[in-house]
């Protein structure tokens, strides 16, 4: 695990192809399958691929049900893609402003997979209170490379 005050990144080798995953990613329908947390609990609306500048909410559950609204901010067909996720409405300007990025390189065996969270830009409101999630979260991603790794090879 890699940690800096506002990053937060894992890495597992996977044994699937770039474009798999990514293809996996790129699905915020099947979010709920990869997630490693158990807050995720299904994309709200008509889910499509994403693509650069995509909008989709996901609706979440971490004691109480919340939803949260994301905006694909990079991408890069088959190697990279990431997404800022906000608070819906008005609140988004208040909450939230995390980056989830997924960075897929080829490598023997597979495609190694690295996954990052960045407070960055978190809102200054809850950066405090959510920097200090940030071990409960690598463990968290640390299970979502493994549960992308048992969708795509079981």
């Amino acid at each position: 695990m890699a940690e800096d005050q506002d990053v937060v990144s894992v890495e597992r080798v996977i044994p699937a192809s770039p474009e798999e995953i990514f293809e996996l990613l790129a699905d915020p329908s099947r979010h709920q399958d990869i997630d490693g947390s158990g807050t995720v609990r299904q994309a709200k609306g008509e889910a499509q691929r994403l693509e650069l500048g995509s909008q989709f909410g996901m609706s979440m559950k971490m004691g109480v049900p919340y939803s949260m609204s994301s905006t694909v901010i990079e991408l890069e067909e088959g190697r990279r893609i990431a997404w800022q996720t906000r608070g819906p409405g008005w609140v988004g300007s208040h909450v939230g402003g995390r980056v989830w990025r997924y960075e897929l390189e080829p490598v023997d065996g597979g495609t190694l997979v690295r996954e990052s969270w960045d407070i960055s830009e978190e809102s200054a409101l809850t950066k405090p209170l959510v920097r200090k999630g940030g071990s409960a979260t690598a463990e968290n991603m640390a299970a979502t490379l493994e549960r992308i790794e048992a969708v795509l090879t079981t």
